[in-house]
């Protein structure tokens, strides 16, 4: 099945052969009145929950669970199942719906040629990463906020929208395997100052802010900054600009690449910023310590 596109952010945006993404966000219902969420038989469902306050029932014979805004819950069903949920509060109800097809899952994870893939998969099933045995679900993190965020503002069509949607899978799917192996390992979620240096470590060449991580992990970043320099003893910005500086200084030397690129690559958009910048690092302007080396 070739894949298509729902011009509005509210429903299916997303459908292949193997995957299907759906954006949901409704009014509150009147009372008593839920919203449900339809699973498919032999399917793998990541639901990732973006208001607050959030009821599901799955069943006549589990008891009903709230959940909070920013957690996830990654799910296997083996048969068609259909979950009721609701608002506790007057919020809109929203989240995303990602289905996958067992057999996709299944060709991904190849279980058949590592034992790495037969452990996951077989969690996978059992559902040991919905977390229901624990207080509450997993968190999302920064970068998974990112993901979705770039998946639902995605604009082109065809073959091009078809890899990306699969690709951003393939890394949500990451960051929760890697998520579910530190709490097995230290028993708990990472710290805010490690969740924000890791986000930066890999995101430090994008125009990033505290501002933004903030209002994407739900703190105020003002805890953000005062955290995060209580712990490695630096800002934020200090931070993400040795990061950029550093590469910078590796790639000048290398004289195939032009300046304009090299700041491109370092997160800057515009090379005055990143000639001012340089050079109140290096002493140097860039032109003038590539020419020297």
């Amino acid at each position: 099945m070739c894949c298509m596109r729902n011009q509005q952010k509210n429903g299916i945006f997303f459908r292949s052969s193997d995957i299907e993404i759906i954006m949901k966000e409704e009014v509150p219902p009147e009372m008593g009145v839920g919203s449900y969420l339809f699973e498919n038989k032999s399917s793998f469902n990541l639901l990732f929950l973006l208001s607050s306050n959030i009821s599901m029932k799955p069943d006549k014979l589990r008891p009903k669970i709230v959940l909070q805004k920013n957690q996830y819950l990654l799910h296997y069903t083996s048969e068609e199942n259909k979950t009721e949920w609701w608002s506790t509060n007057d919020e809109t109800l929203k989240y995303l719906h990602i289905k996958l097809r067992y057999k996709y899952i299944f060709n991904l994870i190849n279980p058949e040629y590592n034992k790495e893939g037969v452990q996951i998969l077989e969690n996978m099933i059992q559902n040991n990463f919905i977390f229901f045995h624990e207080e509450t679900p997993p968190t999302m993190t920064v970068e998974m906020h990112m993901i979705i965020k770039e998946m639902i503002s995605y604009s082109k069509e065809g073959i091009l929208r078809k890899l990306f949607m699969q690709a951003k899978v393939i890394k949500l799917l990451i960051l929760i395997f890697e998520q579910f192996n530190e709490k097995s390992v230290v028993g708990s979620s990472p710290k805010i100052p490690e969740t924000v240096k890791r986000f930066i470590d890999e995101n430090y060449h994008r125009n990033i802010r505290a501002e933004e991580i903030g209002r994407l992990i739900g703190i105020n970043q003002n805890s953000i900054r005062k955290e995060f320099k209580a712990q490695y003893h630096t800002t934020i910005a200090h931070y993400i600009l040795e990061l950029r500086m550093l590469k910078a200084r590796k790639l000048i030397t290398n004289k195939d690449i032009m300046i304009k690129e090299i700041a491109i690559e370092c997160g800057y958009e515009y090379i005055q910023n990143f000639t001012r910048a340089f050079k109140k690092k290096f002493g140097v302007s860039p032109e003038n310590l590539r020419n020297n080396t």
